[in-house]
């Protein structure tokens, strides 16, 4: 459990006020930002945001062709998988790249020169997801619109009602699909500039202040079977949807929310994550909503209560500025 601080002088009189300062800020500040720089095109990937041990395979060969860059073949993966190089679906899709067997057989490669093709094996499936990518993209090279999103169509529903449609087919599916790829692939890069603020942070942050002194209660969501008792994600989850942003209920998917900005770039609104592992995402164990000034409104432990605690302790992580489309675009299940 991650180490507590208590920030005894802190009366609730001058929290309200000091929390009502920051409602007040997040307001101005996306007013004014929200003709600002926005995240770019970033291709580099965000910290943290692939298990390391996947992180130089994605970085490599998502430049494979000009179709993909690293961040996409991230938000792929995450999307198919959740990273898990186990998993395995109802239709028969295997691995961290979920390739059905006959894919596989046909685009299956043998990544890491050992002298099979694996499945099963990452170095094996993530190199085969990007070649599968950039051969879709090949077949699609000459249709009209953004070739990214037409390999992306291609994967969904297959090159040939990509070219059959001229671009992106009338599919809802596919539409969906190729909006949801896009939007995690904002999550997984690293941003280039300004992240834009959220909108919807200030009453994220109403939510939560509302709550402070509230018991802690693992797995709790705040109903009323749980006396309104909430534990670290359960709490962001619920602070967000009162203001319309649905999030998954694990913190580490909680992440991959939306872009990542620096400690020195922080919102109030943004949450804000802990790991004892520095290096991955999948590893992170708590969650907090950032109120400025260094600290975050939380629900730290059993035993305690939703409080104000500083975020700045040897196991923070980083932070994602949340968005209603990378909040869409996560898969329910990972």
């Amino acid at each position: 459990m991650r180490k507590a601080w208590i920030v005894v002088s802190l009366a609730v009189s001058s929290g309200l006020a000091f929390v009502m300062l920051l409602v007040i800020g997040v307001y101005v500040v996306a007013g004014n930002l929200v003709n600002g720089v926005g995240g770019g095109a970033a291709k580099a990937l965000a910290k943290g945001a692939v298990p390391a041990a996947y992180r130089d395979l994605v970085d490599q060969w998502g430049k494979l062709c000009p179709a993909i860059n690293p961040a996409l073949l991230a938000a792929q993966l995450y999307q198919e998988s959740g990273f898990n190089p186990r998993a395995q679906s109802p239709a028969a899709a295997q691995g961290i790249a979920q390739f059905i067997p006959g894919t596989w057989a046909t685009h299956g490669i043998d990544g890491d020169g050992d002298g099979d093709r694996d499945v099963w094996d990452p170095e094996d499936a993530i190199p085969s997801a990007a070649k599968y990518d950039c051969t879709l993209a090949s077949y699609v090279k000459d249709v009209p619109g953004n070739l990214t999103e037409n390999m992306l169509a291609s994967y969904n529903a297959g090159a040939y009602a990509v070219i059959k449609y001229g671009g992106v087919p009338p599919y809802k599916e596919t539409q969906n699909y190729v909006k949801r790829i896009r939007a995690l692939e904002e999550s997984f890069a690293a941003p280039v500039g300004r992240v834009d603020p959220s909108r919807q942070a200030a009453g994220a942050i109403a939510y939560a202040q509302k709550k402070l002194g509230t018991p802690y209660l693992w797995g709790g969501n705040g109903t009323a079977e749980q006396g309104g008792r909430f534990d670290c994600s359960g709490l962001t989850k619920a602070a967000y949807e009162s203001v319309g942003i649905k999030l998954p209920r694990i913190a580490n998917d909680q992440y991959n929310a939306g872009p990542h900005p620096k400690r020195d770039e922080l919102l109030p609104g943004d949450l804000v994550f802990f790991s004892d592992d520095p290096a991955d995402s999948r590893a992170i164990r708590h969650v907090g909503v950032y109120v400025g000034g260094g600290y975050m409104i939380d629900a730290p432990r059993p035993g305690a209560v939703i409080r104000f605690d500083p975020i700045d302790t040897p196991d923070y992580f980083g932070a994602t500025r949340v968005t209603e489309d990378g909040a869409k675009a996560l898969p329910t299940t990972v």
